[in-house]
C-alpha cells in the first residue's frame, strides 16, 4: 500500500479565538492510501496542546508501515493515527464496494443536530455572533476567561431562546467553576467542558457539579476511564485525540458501560475530518461537528448541513 500525506490549509471565516489563542486559518494533514486500484482518505488536524506539530505528525505518518493491523502498536493515540486509520477505513470501503458503517454492522448513520461554536471575544461582539446565530438549534460558547459571566450573558441576550453548552478549555478554578455553576444554570446551560485543566482536576470529585461536566482533554482513549470516575458525567469523544475511529468507537462502548453520557467533538477542520464522525455521533448526547461551518472553503465534496443537522457523508467524500 502506497501512502502519502500533505499539508493543506482551509481559511477560517471569520478569526477563531479560545482561551489559548486565536487562528485565522485551519492547517490539516490530508493522508492518501493508494492499493490495487483503489484511493483512500483522511485528514487529522495536530494540536499543539497534545505536543503535536504538523512536522511531527507527518514524519509519524510517513513511517507507518501499512500494516493496518499493526497501527495500534506503532503509533499512539492522537492525530497521526487519526489519519491513517480513517484512511484505511475509506479504502477498505471502496475495495469492498460498501459504506463504512455497512462493515461495521452498524446502522446507516442519520442527520445530527450539531453544536455551533461561537468564538471567543469581546461581550459585545460575542453578543452580537450570537444574535447572527440565534436561529441554530445549538450554541457552544468558549469561554475560560476572568470576565465569564459578561460574556454570557451578552451570548443570553443575543439569543435568548438557544439552548447553550459552555466550553471553558481548562481555564477556570474550582473556585471559579464552583461560583458560576448556580449562574450557568440559571442561564439555561445545558452542561460545561472540561472547566479545570486536565490533570489537575481531582476537586471536581470533591465539589457539587448541578450541571453535566465533560471531560475533553481529559479524556483521549479507553486508557482514559479510570482516570475520570467520580469527577465527569459525559466524554467528549474526538477522533484526533483517540487514534481514528476504531478506537473512538471502542471508547464510545466502553464509557457507556462505565455510565458516561458521549459528547462527540472536533478540532476545526474540513469536511473530511468530520466524515468518520458522523458515524460515531450515532444516538450520543450532543454532537459538536461544526468545522466546516467555521470555515470560508472547504473540500471540493462536502458534508451538508440543514435543518436536520449534519448529513453523513457521500461516498465521494469518504466511506
Amino acid at each position: 500500500m502506497q501512502i502519502s500525506v500533505q499539508q493543506d490549509i482551509f481559511k477560517l471565516a471569520q478569526t477563531f479565538t479560545i482561551s489559548r489563542g486565536s487562528r485565522t486559518q485551519a492547517e490539516v494533514l490530508t493522508v492518501k492510501a493508494d492499493h490495487k486500484g483503489f484511493v483512500g482518505w483522511g485528514e487529522c488536524v495536530p494540536y499543539a496542546r497534545y505536543g503535536e506539530t504538523l512536522e511531527s505528525v507527518t514524519a509519524q505518518i510517513e513511517g507507518f508501515s501499512g500494516r493496518w493491523c499493526d497501527l495500534e502498536e506503532e503509533l499512539p493515540a492522537g492525530a497521526a493515527r487519526n489519519a491513517l486509520d480513517c484512511t484505511l477505513w475509506d479504502h477498505a470501503a471502496k475495495m469492498a464496494g460498501k459504506r463504512v458503517w455497512d462493515l461495521l454492522e452498524l446502522p446507516a448513520p442519520q442527520p445530527k443536530i450539531t453544536a455551533y461554536t461561537l468564538s471567543l471575544d469581546t461581550p459585545e461582539k460575542m453578543e452580537t455572533q450570537a444574535r447572527r446565530n440565534a436561529h441554530r438549534p445549538l450554541l457552544k460558547i468558549k469561554l475560560g476567561t476572568p470576565d465569564d459571566m459578561v460574556r454570557l450573558e451578552a451570548v443570553r441576550r443575543g439569543a435568548p431562546d438557544a439552548p447553550i453548552i459552555v466550553d471553558a478549555n481548562e481555564g477556570w478554578t474550582a473556585e471559579v467553576y464552583s461560583d458560576l455553576a448556580p449562574h450557568l444554570l440559571h442561564l439555561g446551560v445545558k452542561m460545561v467542558e472540561q472547566p479545570l485543566p486536565a490533570g489537575d482536576d481531582e476537586l471536581l470529585a470533591e465539589i457539587a457539579r448541578p450541571l453535566p461536566v465533560c471531560a475533553d482533554e481529559s479524556c483521549h482513549d479507553r486508557a482514559s476511564l479510570p482516570s475520570l470516575k467520580g469527577k465527569y458525567d459525559m466524554v467528549n469523544i474526538k477522533l484526533d485525540k483517540t487514534g481514528g475511529l476504531t478506537e473512538a468507537l471502542a471508547l464510545k462502548d466502553a464509557a457507556i458501560v462505565e455510565g458516561y453520557q458521549i459528547m462527540v467533538g472536533c478540532m476545526v477542520g474540513s469536511s473530511l475530518a468530520m466524515a468518520p464522525a458522523t458515524i460515531l455521533a450515532q444516538g450520543v448526547a450532543f454532537t459538536d461537528l461544526d468545522g466546516p461551518l467555521l470555515l470560508a472553503e472547504d473540500r471540493e465534496q462536502s458534508l451538508i448541513f440543514d435543518d436536520k443537522g449534519v448529513h453523513p457523508p457521500a461516498a465521494a467524500l469518504w466511506g
